[in-house]
């Protein structure tokens, strides 16, 4: 226990593992439309940890991030259409690393713009990417998007953990839970250790006094660049998961609508928290349950005018809510009330 309180790196994966082998056992409890929550919110967690890392931690805003998501997820696509065989481990950092890509392509010309121009450019990035994506239709399928040729699949060994009457699409769906989780818990290790690292006190010593980070001997536009390149890292493994737990990628999935909401959800969540980019992940997972039942309750047409428009209209709500009560975000909310309550006894 005493190894465990000084050596901080060690304490972050105990947790982390602990944490992942507790909901891995929860996914043999919970009914598979859980299951399915759960996956669809574990990219989004990436996603907002990836953001979290550019603006929380190096103070630089994108509302471009689902540019990104797509270059991950077309990636994966593309490389298991031409190489079935591939490890999806493999895949996936393939993935990865094609996203890390345009974010270094995006970030270098970024290292020269702030605030608003800087917000402008990521947009103008975010909005290029999907119609790029349908016009280069002999490799990306065009607006239909493709198909994936390989998705995880449950292994026998958790098949013959389940009883006889199980059917095969509830153990897929525990599988693609369990799948996502393990993604997640990498994602949040490595980024937790990021935070504590040297690259991260650097990140945020830049967001706080970029002169004194220039003092110091800090390189601001190689510090910047990085910062766009881990963090669209985060966002191609996100995309990348996303792929495959949906089996399918097409330029729909990656407007610039899905941007702002990865950013609302960062703000939400707690801005430069990985609690926060969890909790993001959670609101994202259950909204869908929650606006269907919304729908359903109040008679509203999912497809007037008001019911396409209810999710958005959602998380503005749910932003401007947070930010008037809650500025820090939930998790900071959280933590303000633990700190009351450590203090009042």
């Amino acid at each position: 226990m005493n190894f465990l309180r000084q050596n901080t790196t060690t304490r972050r994966l105990v947790v982390t593992v602990s944490s992942i082998v507790a909901l891995m056992g929860l996914t043999f409890v919970v009914p598979p439309i859980t299951n399915s929550t759960l996956t669809r919110g574990a990219a989004i967690v990436i996603a907002i940890l990836g953001l979290n890392f550019l603006t929380g931690w190096s103070g630089q805003v994108s509302i471009g991030h689902a540019g990104f998501m797509a270059f991950g997820a077309f990636g994966t696509a593309i490389l298991l259409k031409h190489f079935s065989s591939l490890p999806i481990a493999a895949t996936m950092l393939l993935a990865t690393a094609l996203s890390a890509l345009a974010g270094l392509l995006v970030g270098i010309p970024a290292t020269r713009l702030s605030g608003p121009y800087l917000a402008g450019m990521t947009l103008a990035f975010g909005a290029a990417v999907p119609p790029l994506i349908q016009n280069l239709s002999s490799l990306t399928g065009g607006p239909a998007g493709l198909q994936l040729e390989t998705i995880p699949t449950a292994p026998s060994w958790l098949r013959s953990l389940r009883h006889d009457t199980t059917s095969l699409i509830t153990v897929n769906a525990q599988w693609l839970a369990m799948f996502s989780l393990l993604v997640v818990g990498v994602a949040v290790m490595l980024m937790s250790n990021l935070h504590a690292s040297r690259t991260g006190r650097a990140m945020r010593l830049v967001r706080d006094n970029d002169v004194a980070a220039e003092l110091v001997g800090l390189n601001l536009p190689r510090t910047r660049v990085l910062a766009f390149t881990i963090s669209a890292a985060y966002a191609g493994l996100a995309g990348s998961l996303m792929a495959f737990t949906k089996g399918s990628v097409s330029p729909q999935d990656f407007l610039v609508g899905l941007s702002i909401t990865i950013l609302s959800l960062m703000v939400l969540g707690g801005i430069g928290t990985i609690s926060g980019a969890i909790l993001g992940g959670v609101i994202y997972a259950y909204s869908d349950n929650f606006l269907s039942w919304l729908t359903n309750s109040t008679g509203i047409d999912p497809y007037s005018n008001l019911g396409s428009n209810l999710k958005t209209i959602f998380f503005g709500g749910l932003l401007i809510v947070t930010m008037l009560t809650a500025p820090r975000g939930i998790s900071g909310l959280i933590s303000k009330v633990f700190a009351k309550v450590r203090t009042s006894r």
